[in-house]
């Protein structure tokens, strides 16, 4: 059994050969944040199959392929203030503040993150203290699809859920040449939408196909369960 350490290298090697990889920050930041402390510890030993992972009430931790796609979309620079929308365990919020905050020497880049499950906020909080990121990342228990008014506007939005549209609060809380990066789609399949705000002018760059759990809320699905 190969170290946790070895296994992250590996991994970010292979997506660096597939040509998911090609940002030095964000593979910086891949090879840095410990996956194996924000999954469950019965499924630790699989913290870096490239697969998503059950983290329990029917959402899962994202693939690291598909963590890497989203990240190099959004392009997360040092200094930026990031709203993310679905906290789930924490990783990719840890990932995020990698690049923002950990590498901003001025330490002003923060992430802000919204997670509707109540059980989910706790196990990100603890996630995110015990791997060092707790100082610049806020978790905020509420409806995503709302955005976070308090802390607008954003350098840079992600929505790790899919939506059928694109909330109307996430667009007006992106900054004037901000970028966010959302699943849009139906409930069985998605594409990841790029979009940048210029001029007070919405632009819209279509990605991959791909699929994630709901994203629940006022401007979201309404489905009736957790």
């Amino acid at each position: 059994m190969t170290s946790f350490e070895e296994q992250r290298r590996r991994v970010v090697e292979s997506l660096i050969l597939m040509g998911y990889l090609k940002n030095p920050r964000v593979i910086k930041a891949l090879l840095t944040v410990p996956r194996e402390l924000f999954v469950p510890d019965h499924l630790r030993e699989y913290a870096y199959v490239d697969s998503p992972l059950p983290i329990g009430y029917g959402q899962t931790i994202s693939a690291i392929h598909m963590v890497a796609i989203m990240t190099e979309e959004l392009e997360p620079e040092p200094g930026d203030i990031v709203l993310e929308i679905g906290t789930g365990s924490g990783y990719q919020a840890a990932v995020l503040a990698e690049i923002v905050a950990k590498q901003d020497p001025r330490r002003v880049g923060h992430v802000y993150t919204i997670e509707r499950i109540p059980e989910l906020v706790e196990f990100a909080k603890r996630n995110l203290h015990r791997a060092k990121y707790s100082d610049y990342v806020t978790v905020i228990h509420g409806d995503g699809t709302l955005g976070y008014p308090d802390k607008a506007p954003y350098d840079k939005i992600i929505v790790t859920a899919a939506a059928p549209d694109i909330p109307k609060p996430l667009l007006d809380q992106l900054k004037e040449g901000g970028r966010m990066v959302i699943p849009v789609g139906d409930l069985h399949v998605q594409r990841l939408v790029i979009v940048e705000k210029r001029d007070g002018r919405i632009y819209k760059r279509y990605g991959i196909e791909c699929v994630f759990v709901p994203l629940i809320g006022e401007y979201g699905w309404k489905i009736k369960y957790r």
